[in-house]
């Protein structure tokens, strides 16, 4: 049994797979709050559903990518058998995770989309960095920037930590409060090899 927030059939709108429609489960709960978070309806809310019953509604949109995000879906212990599932039914699987629990139980098959929190999130202090080394060739890595110091702040992190190169690295700007222009000026000054990401889910008026 998992407690999930709500499932719904929409456009992808982050990560490399941006753009392509897709099927999100998201569960209840989460263990940060975010300064920015857009999801705060998902820390309490939520029906406890079976795998199946999770199933029957995922099966209906006939889409075979699916996302498992929150709230934070590492806190129910029962998520790793749900992308299990999924990834044997030949569903091509995202994890979107706030980067503060260990990713290690997550199925290799999955591509993870891990969070490293800035300090404007509030949340700066709860990035497990050891998930780095765990993260797959295929899995890759956002920054969610909310001013110029956070930028300084991810731009040392990539230095510090080197192997985050290795992945398809994000940086997005908070919707509403960073101008995207400004952030892609800071990125080319430094000629950053990182993705400027916009949530483009937002631009279209959709979840």
């Amino acid at each position: 049994m998992l407690k999930v927030n709500e499932i719904f059939f929409s456009i992808q709108g982050e990560s490399s797979y941006a753009g392509f429609p897709c099927v999100f489960v998201r569960l209840t709960g989460c263990n940060l709050q975010c300064s920015y978070c857009d999801t705060t309806y998902a820390y309490h809310e939520g029906s406890n559903l079976s795998i199946d019953t999770i199933f029957e509604e995922v099966n209906r949109y006939h889409c075979r990518l699916m996302q498992i995000t929150g709230g934070e879906p590492l806190l129910q212990k029962d998520m790793p058998i749900l992308a299990k599932t999924a990834l044997d039914q030949d569903y091509n699987v995202l994890i979107e995770t706030n980067g503060s629990l260990d990713i290690s139980a997550i199925d290799d098959r999955a591509t993870i989309i891990m969070d490293m929190k800035c300090p404007g999130s509030g949340e700066a202090d709860k990035n497990l960095f050891e998930n780095i080394s765990k993260l797959k060739s295929y899995d890759e890595v956002k920054f969610v920037i909310l001013d110029y110091d956070d930028y300084l702040w991810a731009k040392d992190i990539l230095d510090e930590y080197p192997a985050i190169h290795k992945h398809i690295t994000h940086f997005s700007p908070v919707c509403g409060q960073l101008e995207p222009g400004k952030l892609a000026e800071w990125i080319l000054k430094d000629n950053l090899n990182v993705r400027l990401q916009l949530q483009i889910h937002k631009y279209l008026g959709v979840k």
